[in-house]
């Protein structure tokens, strides 16, 4: 239990699956994992070598990036120290030895706000904006908190953001700030049933 609710490691009884919920709802497990490992796909493109994440979650985005040879730096924003600790006690395979992965437990924006630069910034924080597990986040969907990513990344710079349902809003605020925005639709399949996550794209132009 935090101050933001209460979250849940599981076992599925069913297949085995191990499932991470947030004040009951259903956030992620590791038997689809796609959408995490393309938000970290579509960065690499770019061969970053430093790169924020926000959401450690299960931590398949990271182990994502971590494949990659270019990535010298991962700075992982990570709001719940529960899920910091699980993974270091080894209840959830961890992405944190490797000595490239720097964890920040705290608020994304906060370690967004700091003075460091990225080459990718990559967000799944929350379930995204019109399906929030934690109404505090609604902040990191508008141009206020994108035109902050937007300001830390260096030319040539990305941004992905996941999010578990397609968001007209969430396109146009990408789009006000990076001046245009690409979609990806993810098709994933859930305990037996068809669904679509997305992962959106913004780019900094070289000058």
């Amino acid at each position: 239990m935090s101050e933001r609710g209460e979250l849940v490691l599981r076992r599925r009884a069913d297949d085995g699956a191990l499932e991470l919920r947030v004040n009951g709802v259903f956030v992620m497990d590791d038997r689809e994992t796609s959408s995490e490992e393309l938000l970290a796909e579509v960065a690499l493109v770019g061969s970053p070598s430093r790169v924020l994440v926000g959401g450690l979650g299960l931590g398949y985005t990271v182990r994502a990036l971590l494949a990659s040879a270019s990535v010298r730096e991962i700075v992982v924003a990570e709001i719940e120290p529960a899920l910091v600790e699980w993974m270091r006690d080894g209840l959830v395979p961890s992405v944190l030895d490797d000595p490239r992965v720097v964890v920040a437990v705290g608020d994304v924006r906060d370690v967004v706000a700091g003075p460091a630069s990225y080459d990718a910034i990559l967000l799944d924080v929350d379930n995204g904006p019109d399906f929030l597990v934690y109404d505090g986040n609604a902040a990191i969907y508008t141009d206020g908190f994108l035109g902050v990513c937007r300001s830390r990344l260096r030319p040539g710079g990305v941004l992905t953001v996941w999010s578990s349902s397609a968001s007209a809003a969430l396109e146009g605020a990408i789009g006000n700030v990076f001046g245009g925005c690409v979609v990806s639709p993810v098709p994933v399949s859930l305990q037996g049933r068809d669904e679509t996550y997305y992962v959106y794209q913004g780019t900094v132009q070289p000058s």
